[in-house]
């Protein structure tokens, strides 16, 4: 019985380091970086609130790996939005390994943490597709979300409400 079903994760954070961009032997453009997001608990036992980081392996193909390497940088705060893919390798050793990661369809930048680059969303552009790499054991993987090629435009940006339509 096929059912529907949904691999979506949404995530804001800050980069650790640097994206590491590089291109495959085709000239694909792959770019990994590591995303940090927070959170803030009161275990049952104190009073005092604790803060936990987790750490989340991110890899952008195409356009969307250029522009990450362009944009981002360790300290920026970004949204990210894609799917959890699962992989698998042999290690040296002959070892079977694994490794889980969010293949990115979507990048917004959030935050400049002091740089002068633009912060913006990189929305989808109807003229420009690319293909994530095939997964292991499938015929044809599903394209990535096309990507916008430089910061919004009056044309591609959502317009601003009005000040009086603002509710805070």
């Amino acid at each position: 019985m096929a059912g529907k079903s949904l691999n979506k994760v949404q995530l804001i954070g800050n980069l650790g380091a640097d994206p590491e961009l590089r291109y495959t032997s085709s000239g694909t453009a792959v770019a990994t970086i590591n995303l940090a997001t927070n959170e803030r608990y009161k275990p049952a036992n104190s009073d005092e609130w604790q803060d936990r980081t987790e750490w989340h392996r991110v890899v952008l193909w195409g356009r969307l790996a250029e522009i990450a390497g362009e944009y981002l940088a360790k300290g920026r705060q970004a949204y990210i939005e894609g799917r959890l893919q699962t992989r698998s390798w042999e290690d040296r050793d002959g070892n079977k390994r694994y490794t889980t990661e969010i293949v990115a369809q979507d990048l917004i930048l959030l935050s400049g943490r002091g740089d002068s680059a633009p912060s913006g969303y990189y929305p989808p552009h109807p003229a420009e597709t690319y293909a994530a790499p095939p997964s292991p054991g499938s015929p044809q993987a599903a394209p990535a979300t096309p990507t916008h090629t430089g910061p919004p435009t009056a044309s591609s940006a959502p317009a601003a409400p009005p000040e009086d339509d603002i509710p805070f």
